[in-house]
């Protein structure tokens, strides 16, 4: 595994955030490429595509969105959205001295990539949406929404894999014990005696008030606000650019019919899909790896 330095930054409103750098190998000869993950997980989830994205001679820097992994936590948990998240990476780049990146986006890290377009759209140079798009199924939305913020600390190493394993094996149906020992090791910090999520329980806060809001709604008997439509950034993202969707063959997140009313929408986009492999897939998979590779050697 190629070896990483801590990059610390500040938010805007002094939050002390953090990534992980990689250092491209050899001269860097092309533009940087920044990985933001999912809602509930961290940049340990590049810890095997970055080293072979700087393989290539690119700087990556692997982020941890506030309020996971080193990054701090906000003593405001309604600031945990896509929009302050998106400002948080524009001052990532202005601290790292980066003008332009590839962008990878897993999941919630997509969603951030569309959003950062509308604020500062000469910085996306190509990107990559993994399972993730500007229309989301209800079925994924329920299922993440039904573990976020819940359990949080396991007193023995057993009850943590366990619980990685309870909440993602429909995603990985094939791994083993080894596997989710990988896995669960980039999910849980040891702390004090036990294993916690490395992310704070609070980020569940505005998915949990947009919840009772509409609740409140219907128990009026008022119509539901429909959500926002996220088509005119996606398609601004894939205008003049290089763009990739990787979609889990299994995904619950993005279905077939929303891939395919994705690529009606952006006609140039490349598309890989990893069989066999739900919600999110790793990228490191043949199938995601090669689709990346090829962007890579056509972007910046």
């Amino acid at each position: 595994m190629m070896s990483f330095t801590d990059f610390f930054w500040t938010s805007h409103e002094g939050l002390p955030l953090h990534a992980r750098d990689y250092a491209a190998a050899g001269e860097a000869r092309k533009l940087p490429v920044i990985c933001i993950h999912g809602l509930t997980r961290n940049a340990r989830d590049f810890e095997d595509l970055a080293p072979r994205i700087a393989a290539t001679g690119r700087r990556v820097l692997a982020v941890d969105v506030r309020g996971r992994g080193l990054s701090a936590r906000d003593p405001n948990p309604m600031n945990y959205h896509p929009g302050t998240y998106a400002a948080d990476i524009v001052a990532l780049l202005e601290a790292a001295g980066v003008d332009r990146a590839v962008f990878v986006g897993t999941s919630m890290g997509g969603l951030i990539t569309m959003v950062l377009t509308s604020l500062k759209p000469e910085a996306v140079a190509a990107a990559v949406l993994n399972d993730v798009g500007p229309e989301l199924s209800p079925v994924g939305l329920a299922r993440i929404a039904g573990y976020t913020g819940l359990a949080s600390r396991f007193e023995t190493w057993g009850e943590a894999v366990a619980y990685a394993k309870a909440i993602n094996e429909a995603a990985f149906p094939t791994y083993g014990p080894e596997q989710w020992g990988v896995f669960a090791r980039r999910l849980f910090d040891e702390q004090d005696g036990g294993f916690v999520l490395a992310y704070d329980p609070d980020i569940s806060a505005p998915i949990k008030a947009a919840a009772a809001a509409a609740a409140k709604t219907q128990a009026e008997g008022g119509q539901a606000l429909a959500p926002p439509d996220m088509y005119p950034l996606f398609r601004a993202l894939a205008k003049d650019r290089p763009l990739l969707l990787v979609r889990g063959g299994i995904s619950d997140l993005i279905d077939p019919t929303i891939a395919e009313r994705m690529r009606a929408a952006a006609p140039d986009m490349a598309y890989a899909e990893v069989p066999g492999v739900g919600h999110a897939p790793m990228l490191t998979e043949p199938e995601a790896w090669a689709a990346i590779a090829a962007l890579l050697e056509t972007a910046p």
